[in-house]
């Protein structure tokens, strides 16, 4: 049995109208699973103008996101624990699918993964991400 040890958890954050690529590109390469969820952040760039365009015409939905202080962003976190090996190959397509090559296309960070368990059968490691 292969240890906890070599395997990753990638944390993507990316454009929300980029999700459906993404699952069919995780999907193509042998990854249908994987945790989503919404988010709201910003990088360190510009403002989005188009954003604050749908403020100023008073659109309640841009206004919400908007807010007072440091404009805030929608995105999709994306979480994926997958053997070490695999990793490059999952790096590869979040970046093919979200390269705009403008300021917000997102993030992606690498961790250890020092234990795994599935919860409805207590299997661990590798075996339980099968």
């Amino acid at each position: 049995m292969k240890k906890a040890d070599e395997m990753v958890e990638i944390i993507a954050v990316v454009r929300m109208n980029r999700m459906n690529e993404t699952k069919r590109a995780l999907s193509e390469i042998g990854l249908p699973a994987f945790s989503a969820c919404k988010v709201m952040g910003r990088g360190k760039g510009k403002v989005d103008y188009l954003l604050l365009k749908g403020a100023e015409a008073g659109y309640d939905e841009a206004i919400s996101q908007l807010g007072p202080g440091p404009k805030l962003f929608p995105k999709r976190l994306l979480i994926i624990v997958v053997p070490t090996k695999l990793k490059d190959k999952v790096i590869r397509a979040i970046i093919r699918i979200n390269q705009t090559g403008e300021p917000g296309d997102g993030k992606i960070f690498v961790l250890p993964v020092s234990n795994v368990c599935r919860v409805r059968t207590g299997e661990t490691d590798l075996v339980a991400l099968a």
